[in-house]
Protein backbone atom coordinates (compact mmCIF):
# COMPACT_ATOMS: atom_id res chain seq x y z
CA UNK A 1 0.00 0.00 0.00
CA UNK A 2 3.35 2.16 -0.24
CA UNK A 3 1.86 3.60 -3.18
CA UNK A 4 -1.33 5.22 -1.97
CA UNK A 5 0.17 7.97 0.07
CA UNK A 6 -1.05 11.53 -1.37
CA UNK A 7 -3.31 9.75 -3.48
CA UNK A 8 -6.84 11.14 -4.42
CA UNK A 9 -8.94 8.16 -4.13
CA UNK A 10 -12.43 8.07 -5.34
CA UNK A 11 -14.21 4.97 -4.03
CA UNK A 12 -17.68 3.92 -5.26
CA UNK A 13 -20.22 2.00 -4.05
CA UNK A 14 -22.75 0.34 -5.16
CA UNK A 15 -25.44 -1.83 -3.93
CA UNK A 16 -24.64 -4.92 -2.15
CA UNK A 17 -24.16 -6.62 0.84
CA UNK A 18 -20.83 -6.38 1.00
CA UNK A 19 -20.61 -2.52 1.07
CA UNK A 20 -20.48 -3.03 4.80
CA UNK A 21 -16.33 -3.93 3.64
CA UNK A 22 -16.15 -0.29 2.15
CA UNK A 23 -16.07 1.25 5.72
CA UNK A 24 -13.10 -1.12 6.68
CA UNK A 25 -11.63 -0.31 3.20
CA UNK A 26 -11.77 3.72 3.07
CA UNK A 27 -9.92 3.08 6.94
CA UNK A 28 -7.15 1.38 5.28
CA UNK A 29 -6.61 3.64 2.53
CA UNK A 30 -6.49 6.63 4.70
CA UNK A 31 -4.14 5.22 7.14
CA UNK A 32 -1.68 4.28 3.71
CA UNK A 33 -1.96 8.16 3.25
CA UNK A 34 -4.47 8.37 0.88
CA UNK A 35 -7.06 10.99 0.17
CA UNK A 36 -10.53 9.76 -0.16
CA UNK A 37 -13.70 10.89 -1.48
CA UNK A 38 -17.24 8.40 -1.14
CA UNK A 39 -19.40 7.83 -4.27
CA UNK A 40 -22.86 5.42 -3.05
CA UNK A 41 -25.71 4.70 -5.41
CA UNK A 42 -28.86 5.76 -3.86
CA UNK A 43 -29.18 1.40 -3.32
CA UNK A 44 -25.65 1.41 -1.80
CA UNK A 45 -27.67 3.38 1.24
CA UNK A 46 -30.11 0.89 2.10
CA UNK A 47 -26.71 -1.61 3.14
CA UNK A 48 -24.30 1.15 4.70
CA UNK A 49 -25.45 5.02 5.69
CA UNK A 50 -23.33 7.46 3.92
CA UNK A 51 -22.64 9.21 7.65
CA UNK A 52 -20.59 6.43 8.23
CA UNK A 53 -18.51 6.74 5.30
CA UNK A 54 -18.41 10.12 5.90
CA UNK A 55 -17.01 9.89 9.35
CA UNK A 56 -14.12 7.21 8.11
CA UNK A 57 -13.22 9.25 5.20
CA UNK A 58 -13.37 12.87 6.47
CA UNK A 59 -15.06 14.11 3.23
CA UNK A 60 -18.72 14.87 2.45
CA UNK A 61 -20.42 11.55 0.63
CA UNK A 62 -21.50 11.77 -2.58
CA UNK A 63 -25.05 10.35 -3.98
CA UNK A 64 -27.17 12.51 -6.44
CA UNK A 65 -26.40 13.20 -9.91
CA UNK A 66 -28.86 16.05 -9.88
CA UNK A 67 -28.01 17.84 -6.78
CA UNK A 68 -28.16 21.33 -7.80
CA UNK A 69 -25.50 22.69 -5.79
CA UNK A 70 -23.08 20.39 -7.01
CA UNK A 71 -23.92 20.59 -10.50
CA UNK A 72 -23.45 24.38 -10.48
CA UNK A 73 -19.80 23.70 -10.69
CA UNK A 74 -20.31 20.14 -12.97
CA UNK A 75 -19.40 18.20 -9.61
CA UNK A 76 -19.73 15.28 -11.68
CA UNK A 77 -16.81 16.24 -14.03
CA UNK A 78 -14.58 17.62 -10.94
CA UNK A 79 -14.91 14.60 -9.15
CA UNK A 80 -13.53 12.46 -12.44
CA UNK A 81 -10.92 15.07 -12.66
CA UNK A 82 -10.27 14.97 -8.82
CA UNK A 83 -9.25 11.67 -8.90
CA UNK A 84 -6.19 10.08 -9.05
CA UNK A 85 -7.89 6.41 -9.36
CA UNK A 86 -11.24 4.97 -8.63
CA UNK A 87 -12.51 2.07 -7.24
CA UNK A 88 -15.87 0.78 -7.12
CA UNK A 89 -16.43 -1.88 -4.61
CA UNK A 90 -18.32 -3.45 -4.04
CA UNK A 91 -19.41 -3.29 -8.01
CA UNK A 92 -22.31 -5.77 -8.25
CA UNK A 93 -23.43 -7.64 -11.25
CA UNK A 94 -26.15 -5.05 -11.91
CA UNK A 95 -23.53 -2.14 -11.89
CA UNK A 96 -20.74 -4.26 -14.28
CA UNK A 97 -23.60 -4.39 -16.82
CA UNK A 98 -24.64 -0.77 -16.74
CA UNK A 99 -20.41 0.36 -16.83
CA UNK A 100 -20.13 -2.03 -19.87
CA UNK A 101 -23.04 -0.32 -21.65
CA UNK A 102 -21.86 3.00 -21.26
CA UNK A 103 -24.63 4.14 -19.23
CA UNK A 104 -24.53 7.29 -16.87
CA UNK A 105 -27.79 7.68 -15.43
CA UNK A 106 -26.44 8.28 -11.60
CA UNK A 107 -23.54 10.14 -10.35
CA UNK A 108 -21.33 6.72 -10.11
CA UNK A 109 -21.70 5.78 -13.51
CA UNK A 110 -21.31 9.31 -14.85
CA UNK A 111 -18.07 9.75 -12.89
CA UNK A 112 -16.59 7.02 -13.95
CA UNK A 113 -18.23 7.32 -17.80
CA UNK A 114 -16.15 10.84 -17.24
CA UNK A 115 -12.81 9.52 -15.75
CA UNK A 116 -9.75 9.53 -17.12
CA UNK A 117 -7.78 8.39 -14.24
CA UNK A 118 -7.18 4.25 -13.79
CA UNK A 119 -10.50 2.66 -12.97
CA UNK A 120 -11.01 -0.43 -11.15
CA UNK A 121 -13.84 -2.42 -9.93
CA UNK A 122 -13.92 -5.49 -7.17
CA UNK A 123 -17.13 -7.66 -8.38
CA UNK A 124 -19.06 -9.07 -5.62
CA UNK A 125 -22.18 -10.94 -6.55
CA UNK A 126 -24.03 -14.81 -5.96
CA UNK A 127 -21.79 -17.63 -7.59
CA UNK A 128 -24.67 -18.36 -9.49
CA UNK A 129 -24.60 -14.43 -11.66
CA UNK A 130 -21.09 -14.50 -11.78
CA UNK A 131 -20.93 -17.92 -13.48
CA UNK A 132 -23.64 -16.03 -15.91
CA UNK A 133 -22.07 -15.98 -19.48
CA UNK A 134 -23.92 -12.23 -19.25
CA UNK A 135 -21.28 -10.89 -16.33
CA UNK A 136 -18.41 -12.61 -17.78
CA UNK A 137 -18.97 -10.61 -21.18
CA UNK A 138 -19.70 -7.66 -19.44
CA UNK A 139 -16.30 -8.14 -17.72
CA UNK A 140 -14.38 -9.09 -21.00
CA UNK A 141 -15.91 -5.47 -22.64
CA UNK A 142 -14.92 -3.74 -19.51
CA UNK A 143 -11.10 -5.48 -19.44
CA UNK A 144 -11.00 -3.94 -23.39
CA UNK A 145 -11.15 -0.86 -22.06
CA UNK A 146 -8.39 -1.00 -19.77
CA UNK A 147 -10.38 -0.85 -16.48
CA UNK A 148 -9.11 -3.21 -13.44
CA UNK A 149 -10.58 -5.97 -12.21
CA UNK A 150 -9.60 -6.98 -8.70
CA UNK A 151 -11.31 -10.58 -7.00
CA UNK A 152 -13.53 -11.67 -7.07
CA UNK A 153 -12.38 -14.28 -4.11
CA UNK A 154 -14.48 -17.76 -3.20
CA UNK A 155 -16.00 -18.49 -0.13
CA UNK A 156 -19.20 -18.48 2.06
CA UNK A 157 -21.69 -15.69 0.86
CA UNK A 158 -24.48 -14.11 2.68
CA UNK A 159 -27.02 -16.18 0.67
CA UNK A 160 -25.65 -19.26 2.66
CA UNK A 161 -23.92 -20.63 -0.82
CA UNK A 162 -20.16 -21.01 -1.16
CA UNK A 163 -17.98 -20.42 -4.78
CA UNK A 164 -16.70 -17.48 -6.74
CA UNK A 165 -18.26 -14.16 -6.37
CA UNK A 166 -17.26 -13.16 -2.60
CA UNK A 167 -15.87 -9.57 -2.70
CA UNK A 168 -12.20 -9.31 -1.77
CA UNK A 169 -11.18 -8.15 1.86
CA UNK A 170 -10.22 -4.49 2.09
CA UNK A 171 -6.57 -4.83 2.67
CA UNK A 172 -6.33 -6.64 -0.79
CA UNK A 173 -8.37 -4.40 -2.06
CA UNK A 174 -6.04 -1.69 -1.04
CA UNK A 175 -2.75 -3.70 -2.27
CA UNK A 176 -4.59 -3.92 -5.23
CA UNK A 177 -5.02 0.10 -5.74
CA UNK A 178 -2.04 0.41 -4.70
CA UNK A 179 -0.13 -2.01 -7.94
CA UNK A 180 -2.03 0.64 -10.04
CA UNK A 181 0.28 3.02 -9.61
CA UNK A 182 3.04 0.95 -10.08
CA UNK A 183 3.52 0.97 -13.91
CA UNK A 184 7.05 -0.44 -14.36
CA UNK A 185 7.59 1.80 -17.48
CA UNK A 186 11.43 2.74 -16.02
CA UNK A 187 12.42 -0.51 -14.58
CA UNK A 188 15.87 -0.84 -13.90
CA UNK A 189 16.61 2.76 -15.23
CA UNK A 190 18.14 5.77 -13.31
CA UNK A 191 16.43 8.94 -13.62
CA UNK A 192 17.45 12.70 -12.31
CA UNK A 193 15.29 15.28 -11.50
CA UNK A 194 15.63 18.78 -10.45
CA UNK A 195 12.98 20.63 -8.27
CA UNK A 196 12.33 24.54 -7.33
CA UNK A 197 14.31 27.19 -7.40
CA UNK A 198 17.52 28.96 -6.81
CA UNK A 199 18.30 31.40 -4.53
CA UNK A 200 21.11 33.84 -5.94
CA UNK A 201 23.16 36.13 -2.98
CA UNK A 202 23.33 39.63 -2.77
CA UNK A 203 24.41 39.76 1.20
CA UNK A 204 24.29 37.49 3.90
CA UNK A 205 20.22 37.94 4.18
CA UNK A 206 19.45 38.86 0.71
CA UNK A 207 18.75 37.28 -2.58
CA UNK A 208 16.82 36.58 -6.28
CA UNK A 209 15.40 34.08 -6.76
CA UNK A 210 11.46 33.07 -8.29
CA UNK A 211 7.83 31.89 -7.15
CA UNK A 212 8.44 27.61 -7.93
CA UNK A 213 7.20 25.72 -5.27
CA UNK A 214 9.02 22.73 -6.37
CA UNK A 215 5.33 20.62 -6.06
CA UNK A 216 5.99 20.03 -9.50
CA UNK A 217 9.58 18.49 -9.48
CA UNK A 218 8.80 16.55 -6.72
CA UNK A 219 5.74 15.25 -8.34
CA UNK A 220 7.63 13.80 -11.28
CA UNK A 221 10.34 12.57 -8.99
CA UNK A 222 7.73 10.23 -7.15
CA UNK A 223 5.87 9.46 -10.68
CA UNK A 224 9.42 8.04 -11.68
CA UNK A 225 10.04 5.91 -8.83
CA UNK A 226 6.10 4.24 -9.17
CA UNK A 227 7.09 3.77 -12.82
CA UNK A 228 10.20 1.64 -11.16
CA UNK A 229 13.52 4.15 -12.18
CA UNK A 230 15.81 4.63 -9.06
CA UNK A 231 15.63 8.28 -8.96
CA UNK A 232 17.97 11.01 -7.30
CA UNK A 233 16.05 14.94 -6.95
CA UNK A 234 18.64 17.68 -6.76
CA UNK A 235 16.16 20.64 -5.21
CA UNK A 236 16.66 24.26 -4.45
CA UNK A 237 14.85 25.27 -1.36
CA UNK A 238 11.55 24.37 -0.96
CA UNK A 239 8.86 22.97 1.85
CA UNK A 240 8.22 20.17 0.54
CA UNK A 241 8.93 16.49 2.13
CA UNK A 242 11.18 14.26 0.14
CA UNK A 243 8.80 11.52 -2.04
CA UNK A 244 9.19 7.91 -0.66
CA UNK A 245 12.07 6.31 -2.23
CA UNK A 246 13.99 9.55 -3.95
CA UNK A 247 17.63 9.78 -2.99
CA UNK A 248 17.30 13.69 -2.42
CA UNK A 249 20.37 16.29 -2.77
CA UNK A 250 19.50 19.79 -1.58
CA UNK A 251 21.24 23.02 -3.20
CA UNK A 252 20.83 26.81 -2.74
CA UNK A 253 22.15 28.52 -6.14
CA UNK A 254 22.21 27.44 -9.43
CA UNK A 255 26.01 27.09 -9.24
CA UNK A 256 25.13 24.62 -6.53
CA UNK A 257 22.73 22.64 -8.62
CA UNK A 258 24.63 22.65 -11.44
CA UNK A 259 27.99 20.98 -9.83
CA UNK A 260 25.23 18.52 -8.29
CA UNK A 261 23.87 18.00 -11.17
CA UNK A 262 26.94 17.31 -13.50
CA UNK A 263 28.17 15.20 -11.21
CA UNK A 264 25.25 12.47 -10.68
CA UNK A 265 24.30 12.83 -15.02
CA UNK A 266 26.96 10.57 -15.77
CA UNK A 267 24.94 7.33 -14.23
CA UNK A 268 21.47 8.49 -15.60
CA UNK A 269 19.63 7.38 -18.16
CA UNK A 270 16.95 10.35 -18.27
CA UNK A 271 17.67 13.83 -16.50
CA UNK A 272 14.21 15.68 -16.36
CA UNK A 273 14.73 19.02 -15.28
CA UNK A 274 11.82 20.76 -13.75
CA UNK A 275 13.98 23.26 -11.92
CA UNK A 276 13.33 27.34 -11.77
CA UNK A 277 17.00 27.72 -12.33
CA UNK A 278 17.89 31.60 -11.92
CA UNK A 279 19.51 32.65 -14.99
CA UNK A 280 21.44 35.43 -13.80
CA UNK A 281 23.50 35.90 -10.53
CA UNK A 282 24.86 39.23 -8.80
CA UNK A 283 28.76 39.47 -10.09
CA UNK A 284 29.62 40.31 -6.12
CA UNK A 285 27.98 39.29 -3.07
CA UNK A 286 28.52 41.46 -0.25
CA UNK A 287 30.02 40.33 3.06
CA UNK A 288 27.71 42.21 5.12
CA UNK A 289 24.05 42.87 5.17
CA UNK A 290 23.93 46.29 2.45
CA UNK A 291 22.68 49.34 4.27
CA UNK A 292 19.41 51.93 3.14
CA UNK A 293 21.68 54.75 3.27
CA UNK A 294 22.11 54.86 -0.21
CA UNK A 295 18.76 56.52 -2.45
CA UNK A 296 19.33 54.26 -5.01
CA UNK A 297 21.66 50.52 -5.49
CA UNK A 298 22.42 48.84 -8.65
CA UNK A 299 23.37 44.99 -9.16
CA UNK A 300 25.69 43.86 -11.84
CA UNK A 301 24.12 40.37 -12.60
CA UNK A 302 26.48 37.30 -14.51
CA UNK A 303 24.81 34.35 -16.40
CA UNK A 304 24.53 31.39 -14.34
CA UNK A 305 25.49 28.07 -15.78
CA UNK A 306 22.96 26.50 -18.28
CA UNK A 307 22.49 23.16 -16.69
CA UNK A 308 20.12 21.53 -19.16
CA UNK A 309 22.29 22.44 -22.15
CA UNK A 310 25.61 21.15 -20.00
CA UNK A 311 23.71 17.52 -19.60
CA UNK A 312 22.63 17.80 -23.67
CA UNK A 313 26.27 18.31 -24.52
CA UNK A 314 27.89 15.36 -22.58
CA UNK A 315 29.34 12.78 -24.42
CA UNK A 316 26.57 9.97 -23.53
CA UNK A 317 24.50 12.46 -22.83
CA UNK A 318 21.10 10.78 -20.37
CA UNK A 319 17.54 11.40 -22.92
CA UNK A 320 16.92 15.21 -21.43
CA UNK A 321 13.71 16.61 -20.89
CA UNK A 322 12.81 20.37 -19.70
CA UNK A 323 10.30 22.25 -18.75
CA UNK A 324 9.62 25.90 -20.63
CA UNK A 325 7.18 28.02 -18.33
CA UNK A 326 6.37 30.78 -20.26
CA UNK A 327 4.26 34.35 -20.22
CA UNK A 328 3.38 34.63 -24.59
CA UNK A 329 4.29 32.69 -27.63
CA UNK A 330 4.65 29.17 -25.40
CA UNK A 331 4.78 26.99 -28.42
CA UNK A 332 7.10 29.19 -30.59
CA UNK A 333 9.63 29.84 -27.15
CA UNK A 334 9.49 26.29 -25.98
CA UNK A 335 10.50 24.73 -29.67
CA UNK A 336 13.48 27.15 -30.08
CA UNK A 337 14.46 26.58 -26.32
CA UNK A 338 14.22 22.89 -27.48
CA UNK A 339 16.45 23.39 -30.14
CA UNK A 340 19.16 25.55 -29.23
CA UNK A 341 19.53 23.81 -25.80
CA UNK A 342 20.06 20.10 -27.90
CA UNK A 343 17.41 18.39 -25.94
CA UNK A 344 15.19 15.52 -26.65
CA UNK A 345 11.84 16.76 -25.32
CA UNK A 346 10.43 20.20 -23.46
CA UNK A 347 7.26 20.67 -21.53
CA UNK A 348 5.40 23.90 -21.94
CA UNK A 349 3.32 25.55 -19.96
CA UNK A 350 1.94 29.18 -19.56
CA UNK A 351 2.54 30.87 -16.09
CA UNK A 352 -0.83 32.66 -14.94
CA UNK A 353 -4.58 31.99 -15.03
CA UNK A 354 -3.93 29.85 -11.53
CA UNK A 355 -1.69 27.67 -13.38
CA UNK A 356 2.13 27.22 -12.83
CA UNK A 357 4.33 28.23 -10.19
CA UNK A 358 2.41 27.64 -6.55
CA UNK A 359 -0.66 26.04 -8.01
CA UNK A 360 -1.96 22.60 -7.03
CA UNK A 361 -3.14 22.08 -11.02
CA UNK A 362 -0.67 22.82 -14.16
CA UNK A 363 -1.01 21.59 -18.17
CA UNK A 364 1.38 21.14 -20.31
CA UNK A 365 2.10 21.27 -24.15
CA UNK A 366 5.08 18.67 -25.05
CA UNK A 367 7.14 18.72 -27.92
CA UNK A 368 9.81 16.41 -29.52
CA UNK A 369 11.44 16.29 -32.60
CA UNK A 370 9.00 13.98 -34.28
CA UNK A 371 5.57 15.21 -32.25
CA UNK A 372 3.67 16.65 -29.74
CA UNK A 373 1.00 16.24 -27.33
CA UNK A 374 -1.28 18.22 -24.62
CA UNK A 375 -1.82 17.08 -21.04
CA UNK A 376 -5.31 19.36 -20.28
CA UNK A 377 -5.46 20.74 -16.77
CA UNK A 378 -5.16 18.83 -13.82
CA UNK A 379 -3.35 18.10 -10.50
CA UNK A 380 0.20 18.23 -10.47
CA UNK A 381 0.65 14.31 -9.28
CA UNK A 382 -1.24 13.32 -12.29
CA UNK A 383 0.03 15.66 -14.33
CA UNK A 384 3.41 13.92 -13.26
CA UNK A 385 2.12 10.77 -13.92
CA UNK A 386 1.41 11.54 -17.77
CA UNK A 387 4.45 12.72 -18.39
CA UNK A 388 6.75 10.60 -17.13
CA UNK A 389 4.50 8.01 -19.25
CA UNK A 390 5.45 10.01 -22.03
CA UNK A 391 9.06 10.20 -21.79
CA UNK A 392 9.25 6.67 -21.15
CA UNK A 393 7.62 6.20 -24.19
CA UNK A 394 10.15 8.34 -26.05
CA UNK A 395 13.06 7.35 -24.07
CA UNK A 396 12.42 3.83 -25.48
CA UNK A 397 11.90 4.73 -29.05
CA UNK A 398 15.30 6.74 -28.87
CA UNK A 399 16.22 4.01 -27.12
CA UNK A 400 15.69 1.04 -30.08
CA UNK A 401 16.68 3.80 -32.40
CA UNK A 402 20.04 4.32 -30.95
CA UNK A 403 20.73 0.44 -30.44
CA UNK A 404 19.74 0.01 -34.28
CA UNK A 405 22.51 2.85 -35.90
CA UNK A 406 25.34 1.33 -33.14
CA UNK A 407 24.55 -2.06 -35.09
CA UNK A 408 24.25 -1.06 -38.32
CA UNK A 409 27.50 0.72 -37.95
CA UNK A 410 29.21 -2.09 -36.47
CA UNK A 411 27.90 -4.37 -39.66
CA UNK A 412 28.64 -2.06 -42.34
CA UNK A 413 31.91 -2.00 -40.61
Amino acid sequence: MKYLNGKHILLGVSGGIAAYKSAELVRLLRLSGADVRVIMTKAATEFITPLTLQALSGNPVHTDLLDSAAEAAMGHIELARWADALLVAPATANFLARLAGGRADDLLAAVCLACDAPVAVAPAMNRAMWEKPATAENLATLQSRNIGILGPAEGSQACGETGPGRMLEAAALADGLSAVFQTGVLAGRQVLVTAGPTREAIDPVRFLSNHSSGRMGFAVAAAAVEAGASVTLVSGPVSLDTPAGVQRIDVESAADMHAAVMQAATSADIFISVAAVADYRPATVAEQKLKKGVAEVSLDLVRNPDILAAVAALRDAPFTAGFAAETESVENNAQHKRRAKGIDMIAANKVGDGLGFDSEENALHVFWEAGEQRLPVTGKRKLARQLVDLIATQFQHSHHQGKVLKFNAKDSA
